[in-house]
């Protein structure tokens, strides 16, 4: 081969790399007249704005040209009050778009446009807007590797099908964005489109998946200057009636309040509500729990979802702890019972405010307040009733300061404060954290100290530790870290941390196929070691080796498999509920399998069995997870789930008595069904079904002692009724209304119910038949909250 040839070959290589990784750039117009969204795009103005086409797929085969027949363009404007997108989306078969409606912040089986915004172009954290082809909204909060789709910002599309494609036309004002204050606004800008029926996903600015950061990625929007942004003052007032009915009587209710946003400036946000009422948010999944760590629950109070990402930073922010079960219990005597124990805890009110400036530094602050709450007390021999404090005055506060730097790294400080009034327990807890990669996205260093101190009646302090390095990019990639816990770590008074007082080392390694081969179109395979050692006894209480394959087939099929050796025997440190104990875990297989069929069939199944294999006495762990779906058209599908476990011979706390701590063998059984429903009158209006009927017992055969060496010997005398029949039993039915941007409607009916036993019933239908017949409460419950933007009622007034 020539010099000269050779050269032409390096050259070619060479600038088809630095088109591939060259920025894009899209020009933003200015405009003064007004931009009416209704998805048809016929203002003048339009066809002189610069254009975005070209889109190269993301996914399944990356870096592939978009065909012409599916090209797409898109143009952005822009004025003192927000930026404006059209896009066409051309589709040579425009009957197969797939447009199912569904309520806001689901995808569903539906073709996608989406817009990602970074004010600050710092490769850090993208402001992302989609739309369906039936017209519904989706947006999110997003950092590498997360979405955070809690987050709902204000903000207008239409969508039109026509005989070329779909048409779709956003308006997104300044108030749902955050940028910098500079005259020329710089932004880091991507376009995505779904077509959802060939599982292909295309952007204007190409994602190369063989690095592992998405977000520097995008592309550059220019041509924002010297825009007048509009004072940012949202008041979102509410009012809710709630109807309560069960066998004790009935009650109604009536409440009122209010939600504020205001914006600072075009960096920083404060939230507030005023009298919170959170009537309407999703039920708890209740379950029994028999292990030695609190149910962690799900968030599902707006407040405490939206725009909580630097919150999250450092793991020391678990906000079910706001307004959660109190903190103590009432000392009581021999003759005295509780009569009344409040489950949960009043939130008075909450103020948030977080925002980053334009050189990259994020502030996140968080306040909250509940109120001082008591329980009932009686005197089974006087007769008399007292009150005692269960949960004073109590008073949360969460501080972030975050350094983002080098488009892709960033230092963090974090505290957590938990202060309650009088002699009861204090709490504080900080975290420095450090996430550094290197400028291509190829190697990543992170790591973290975190530091606790509580005081109460013995204060004490603890410390945790973490550092940990990765390669991020290529078809091979690997990583391991480090970690050490101290023996009085604990956070648990605004964050969760269940375990302390060890030392852990992972490693792993993957690969993946990064475009489609003749099997499957994505493959990945990863493997890790995983070993933690108890500080005190130097023993091992976990060590695992395992495999994860994950794969989707040509039909984009979803199949995953998994399997976890743990050949060594380990120690519960936790399970004996007792400081310094510990009981004796076998060696152990788990396998798990995952079968999902392609969602764009009417009908889809996702199918999950797994075994757990120990090495004791016919110890085994089996289960099984199905849940068939059926879309009968646009509107309307339903879903089913069936939950299932059966433990034999599990091993378990019981009891502690005068002759120690009490274990036993007993036989578990779980199954969780659920039941869901959607009709979707439009894309602003939907009736959707949720019900949950959750049966679990436990069964105890055999009584044991635990020795101090951690290993269990027979009890032939403990006789007291230990086992459990658990019944939950949720229904809801609602109908929402988005009458207007922010705005909405909400009515629900809900049925609920909770039974527990000592005398364990197997028999399915004897258990469904006593939950119904016990004392189901009854809630109707109507909800009004409605957007005003302080600049609308100005320029009316």
């Amino acid at each position: 081969m020539s010099k000269l040839h050779s050269i032409a070959i390096f050259c070619l290589i060479f600038f088809s790399y630095t088109a591939y990784s060259q920025k894009k750039t899209l020009q933003a117009k200015s405009i003064t007249e007004n931009i009416t969204i209704d998805g048809k795009i016929n203002e003048e103005i339009w066809e002189s704005a610069s254009v975005a086409t070209n889109f190269v797929m993301f996914e399944p085969d990356n870096g592939k040209p978009i065909s012409n027949d599916k090209r797409t363009e898109v143009k952005v404007l822009y004025d003192n009050n927000a930026i404006y997108i059209a896009a066409l989306l051309y589709d040579n078969e425009p009957e197969k778009i797939q447009r199912e409606i569904t309520k806001r912040d689901v995808f569903g089986v539906s073709d996608h446009f989406s817009v990602y915004i970074n004010g600050f172009n710092d490769g850090q954290q993208d402001f992302r807007f989609f739309v369906s082809a039936a017209g519904v909204q989706m947006d999110c909060l997003a950092i590498e590797d997360s979405e955070d789709f809690t987050w709902d910002a204000i903000w207008d599309s239409e969508v039109t099908v026509t005989e070329f494609g779909w048409v779709v036309e956003m308006k997104i004002p300044y108030a749902a964005l955050r940028f910098s204050k500079a005259d020329k606004q710089t932004w880091g800008l991507n376009f995505m489109r779904e077509i959802k029926r060939d599982v292909q996903k295309y952007t204007w600015n190409r994602i190369d998946t063989k690095i592992g950061a998405v977000i520097p990625q995008a592309g550059i929007l220019q041509g924002i200057e010297s825009i007048q942004t509009p004072t940012r003052l949202f008041l979102i007032p509410y009012s809710s009636a709630y109807y309560q009915q069960s066998n004790i009587g009935s009650d109604t209710t009536l409440k009122a309040g209010l939600d504020i946003k205001y914006g600072i400036n075009d960096s920083f946000t404060l939230d507030a509500i005023l009298v919170p009422d959170f009537g309407q948010t999703k039920f708890d999944n209740a379950i029994l729990n028999l292990e030695p760590f609190e149910q962690q629950l799900e968030e599902n109070r707006p407040f405490f979802t939206e725009g909580t990402d630097l919150f999250n930073k450092g793991g020391l922010f678990y906000s079910r702890r706001i307004g959660g079960a109190p903190s103590t219990e009432p000392a009581t005597a021999a003759n005295e019972e509780i009569t009344n124990y409040p489950s949960t805890v009043d939130l008075l009110n909450a103020v948030k405010i977080s925002g980053r400036t334009e050189k990259g530094f994020g502030i996140g602050f968080l306040n909250a307040v509940t109120e001082r709450t008591k329980a009932t007390i009686l005197n089974n021999e006087t007769g008399e009733v007292r009150k005692e404090v269960i949960e004073p005055l109590t008073n949360y506060n969460m501080l972030v300061l975050d350094q983002r730097f080098n488009q892709n790294s960033s230092v963090s400080f974090v505290n957590a404060n938990t202060t309650r009034n009088g002699g009861f327990r204090d709490a504080n807890a900080s975290a420095l954290l450090f996430d550094l990669n290197t400028k291509e996205n190829t190697y990543n260093l992170y790591g973290d100290f975190k530091y606790s101190s509580i005081n109460t009646v013995e204060d004490y302090d603890g410390f945790k530790t973490e550092i940990g390095f990765a390669k991020t990019s290529g078809k091979y990639r690997y990583g391991f870290s480090g970690k050490y816990v101290s023996e009085n770590y604990d956070v648990n008074d605004l964050g969760i941390n269940f375990y302390s007082n060890y030392h852990n080392a992972y490693a792993n390694g993957s690969y993946r196929i990064v475009n489609p081969t003749k099997v499957f179109n994505t493959f990945k395979i990863n493997q890790y070691i995983n070993f933690e050692i108890d500080n005190t006894s130097k023993k091992l209480q976990t060590g695992a080796f395992g495999t994860e394959i994950k794969a989707t087939t040509l039909q984009n099929d979803y199949l995953e498999f998994v399997v976890e050796f743990s050949p060594f025997k380990t120690f519960d440190f936790y399970e004996p509920r007792e400081y310094g104990k510990y009981v004796f875990l076998p060696e152990k297989v788990f396998t798990a399998i995952n079968f999902a069929t392609n969602d764009n069939n009417p009908f889809t199944l996702v199918v999950q069995p797994s075994l757990s294999k120990f090495n004791e006495n016919d110890r085994n762990v089996y289960g099984f997870y199905i849940s068939p779906k059926y879309r009968f058209n646009d509107r309307l599908s339903i879903a089913y789930v069936l939950d299932y476990f059966n433990e034999t011979n599990d091993r378990g706390w019981v009891d502690s008595d005068n002759t120690g701590i009490i274990f036993a063998e007993r036989n578990r059984e779980t199954a969780q069904n659920d039941f869901t429903g959607k009709y979707a009158l439009n894309n602003r209006m939907t009736i959707n079904l949720t019900a949950r009927y959750y049966w679990s017992y436990s069964k105890n055969h055999q009584f044991f002692t635990l020795q101090n060496s951690g290993y269990l010997t027979p009890n032939n005398t403990y006789s007291q009724n230990k086992d459990r029949n658990f019944n939950s039993w949720n229904f809801d039915l609602s109908y929402s209304w988005w009458f207007a941007p922010g705005s909405e409607i909400s009515i629900l009916y809900r049925n609920y119910g909770l039974e527990r036993a000592s005398i364990v019933e197997k028999d399915l239908s004897k258990n469904l038949k006593s939950i119904f017949n016990s004392d189901l409460t009854n809630v109707l419950s109507i909800s009004i909250r409605y957007f005003i933007d302080y600049n609308a009622v100005k320029n009316k007034f």
